[in-house]
């Protein structure tokens, strides 16, 4: 998968409360802390999700399933995936859980991370996606690398944002808190919308 294929989904990944949350724990007490434990429980998850979906998917292009079956699957979970951005885009309470991120803990941190983002209706369905349209052309596990990567790179920004700008960030970052709190799920739809734009191209193709 080239990088500019995987750069949508990255977005998809992030607009929401799992940028949010990243926020919030940057300017916590234990921010250093609870931001890596944060980054680590994702990397586990997403991994280990893209992983099961490339395996299942793999299994059923080893039993002859065509690549076009593989990628009417990826196309069924972006629109899943879509629907269920515009159904909750007028949601105007956060979740419980993000008033305790103020005052969260590294381990808290560590299991917010891993369930948010590889169990997050959004999420599992970009990660199936993921893996299940690299196994759907034939290309390896480790092209979803630069997928994870560049996913943990964003939330790792704000507590990155915070070493580099110090007391500015601490200004700017609750301004991009409330703009992503805001306008996150047009970014969704946009950009889900680039990625199943790609996959009909890939089906027709």
């Amino acid at each position: 998968m080239r990088f500019l294929e995987v750069l949508p989904m990255v977005f998809v990944m992030i607009a929401g409360p799992q940028i949010l949350s990243a926020i919030f724990l940057a300017t916590s007490d234990r921010w250093r802390q609870n931001s890596a434990a944060f980054v680590g429980g994702a990397a586990i998850s997403i991994s280990l999700v893209v992983t099961i979906a490339y395996a299942l998917s793999a299994g059923v292009t080893e039993q002859g399933q065509s690549n076009t079956t593989l990628s009417a699957i990826v196309l069924v979970a972006l629109v899943l995936a879509m629907v269920h951005t515009y159904r909750t885009r007028e949601t105007s309470e956060p979740p419980r859980w993000m008033g305790k991120l103020e005052t969260a803990t590294p381990r808290f941190s560590f299991r917010l991370g891993f369930l948010l983002m590889g169990f997050f209706p959004t999420d599992i369905l970009t990660s199936v996606a993921v893996g299940s349209y690299l196994a759907a052309r034939g290309a390896s596990l480790l092209d979803a690398i630069p997928f994870i990567l560049c996913t943990l790179l964003v939330l790792a920004l704000p507590s990155l944002t915070l070493v580099v700008f110090s007391e500015r960030a601490e200004t700017f970052l609750p301004k991009a808190r409330n703009w992503m709190d805001a306008n996150s799920w047009i970014v969704n739809e946009l950009v889900i919308l680039l990625f199943i734009a790609m996959t009909l191209n890939n089906l027709l193709g």
